[in-house]
């Protein structure tokens, strides 16, 4: 369930959060092409006119300009134009704008001739570049100052980082109100379908030892005896899993405040130690590495049923004549316990599944292994509400369950 709320939260935030980008960058990339049109269209244009000019009639004497040229104002930007002879020298010049063309601009112009062998317009990034110009050898040069135009760009653009930044946080409330709003309906299903394993598994147990009692009651002969075994051994079966049913319902239901202080590595050693009879009848060793005196908030019961799971599970896939390792390492503030096996690996796609209620990888649901595929399902709850992770994977021919918790010095 935490799953579906994450990718659906992630999903919505990830849809809305994209058309906000989109629209601040299309705002952004729309302003500036817009100015650098404008600037291009200037640059060309003052070109354009200065090669209307009448040739001088006496090379001593400057060149006659265009009156249209000479009269051309532009109100967006400050534009200046340099008259230049066939040596490239500034002959006069010409600002289309109110301001008088400054010593800074001259000697602007005079480097930009000077190095520029050839003809050139030069436009670059509206973002970092102060001046673009037009440059046509022995004909003129057009400067533009993009200064304010600049200023511009970079305010807009830093107002759309702002807004896309406050948007963020809009947007992840309302993803969250929404995600709430999507996913009630399932959270519901799922509560209830909760409950009802609960109180169904209520309900039934005590029919159950009502009939289990009754048949230990009947009188057992030659003709009735197979029946009655049967009896017996479905009732057991049958009590074994709502007795599992239970347990993966409180464990649904463990809340932090019933926690305290316990020492997890005794808890865990003491465990591993009821386990070794077991693992004897299938020529298995267990072996420990626990550092002592780990001490964590914790529901001891549910721990101990943590440990067991995981080492009654590494037993029952485990091959014969094989080792079990049980460690237990503290790292900063987590603590990590791994419970490793030799047997079959586990498929990487189902990694993630055996955690499933009722899942099993024997795909054909043997009766004999005497398993619901309640055990994983039962520890990931265990795990959670501890605020931890655990997961399984396997390497080497090797299987390990590693389950991690965050120590709270606090």
């Amino acid at each position: 369930m935490e799953n579906l709320k994450k990718k659906t939260f992630f999903t919505i935030f990830i849809i809305i959060s994209l058309f906000a980008v989109f629209f601040a960058a299309f705002f952004n990339i729309q302003t500036y092409h817009r100015e650098y049109e404008g600037i291009r269209n200037n640059l060309t244009r003052m070109k354009n006119l200065t090669n209307q000019r009448h040739e001088p009639f006496d090379k001593e004497i400057k060149p006659i300009i265009n009156d249209d040229l000479r009269n051309r104002k532009v109100m967006d930007y400050e534009v200046y134009t340099f008259i230049l002879n066939e040596n490239n020298e500034i002959v006069d010049k010409i600002s289309h704008s109110d301001n008088d063309i400054s010593d800074e601009i001259t000697n602007k112009a005079k480097n930009i001739i000077s190095n520029n062998a050839t003809s050139k317009l030069k436009i670059g990034c509206l973002y970092w570049n102060e001046y673009t110009y037009n440059y046509e050898e022995g004909n003129s040069l057009t400067i533009v100052n993009i200064s304010n135009t600049r200023n511009m760009l970079l305010t807009n653009l830093s107002i759309s980082l702002l807004l896309v930044g406050i948007g963020e946080i809009i947007i992840y409330f309302i993803s969250k109100k929404i995600t709430e709003w999507i996913t009630k309906p399932v959270v519901m299903s799922f509560s209830r379908e909760k409950e009802f394993v609960a109180n169904a598994s209520h309900e039934l147990k005590t029919p159950l030892a009502v009939m289990m009692a009754n048949i230990d009651c009947l009188d057992v002969n030659k003709k009735n005896e197979k029946w009655i075994n049967n009896l017996k051994s479905e009732s057991d079966r049958m009590s074994n899993l709502i007795t599992r049913l239970l347990d993966l319902s409180k464990t649904e239901y463990l809340k932090q405040e019933n926690f305290s202080k316990n020492d997890i590595s005794m808890i865990i050693e003491k465990r591993a130690l009821t386990f070794e009879s077991l693992a004897y009848e299938k020529n298995i060793t267990i072996e420990t590495d626990i550092v002592e005196k780990i001490n964590i908030s914790c529901h001891k019961e549910s721990i101990d049923e943590l440990v067991s799971i995981l080492i009654d599970n590494a037993i029952s896939h485990g091959k014969e004549n094989s080792k079990i390792k049980v460690n237990l390492i503290r790292d900063k503030s987590e603590i990590k316990l791994e419970v490793t096996n030799k047997g079959d690996p586990i498929p990487p796609d189902e990694c993630d599944k055996i955690f499933e209620r009722f899942y099993r990888n024997d795909k054909s649901h043997n009766r004999k292994s005497g398993r619901y595929g309640l055990g994983l399902a039962i520890a990931k709850n265990i795990v959670k509400a501890h605020n931890g992770n655990i997961r399984a994977y396997s390497k080497d021919g090797y299987t390990t369950f590693e389950v991690k918790f965050k120590i709270n010095e606090h």
